[in-house]
């Protein structure tokens, strides 16, 4: 009985977000770096950001897109006061420093493969409670 009760608890911290992790909580492990992380490699931001905020894991298929957004959550939880639009969105007043995230080729099983982008986009993000729980698109600010 000790050895099953060993393995379930192995098994629940292995899956990312399993135990006592909030909506809120999920979207800023899945979506928040502020400041931004320094990586020696930049050009593999995404690979390593995906993999440490356990986005990404052995096993599984590969996300095929994630923003990290390098603003304080602050900002982001201010979004939730803006006004939503048509699609019930709440947005960012201003645009904020993001890297994109895409998956390079159309494999989806790891190793994953992502290429970047570096961008100053409103983000726009459904609200519960008053806290951002979903990252729902980003978009240029107008010309």
């Amino acid at each position: 009985m000790a050895g099953w009760t060993l393995w379930m608890a192995l098994v629940l911290v292995a899956l990312p977000g399993a135990v006592g992790e909030t909506r809120y909580e999920k979207f800023l492990r899945q979506h928040v770096d502020h400041p931004q992380t320094f990586t020696l490699a930049a050009h593999r931001y995404c690979e390593i950001m995906l993999a440490r905020r356990r986005v990404t894991a052995l096993g599984r298929p590969c996300k095929p897109s994630n923003t990290f957004v390098h603003a304080p959550a602050e900002e982001l939880v201010a979004a939730c006061t803006q006004a939503p639009d048509a699609g019930g969105f709440h947005s960012t007043p201003t645009p904020v420093s993001l890297t994109a995230c895409r998956l390079r080729g159309g494999d989806n099983r790891p190793p994953c493969s992502y290429r970047a982008l570096q961008v100053q986009h409103h983000v726009r993000v459904s609200c519960r409670d008053g806290l951002p729980v979903h990252l729902a698109g980003t978009y240029a600010p107008p010309q």
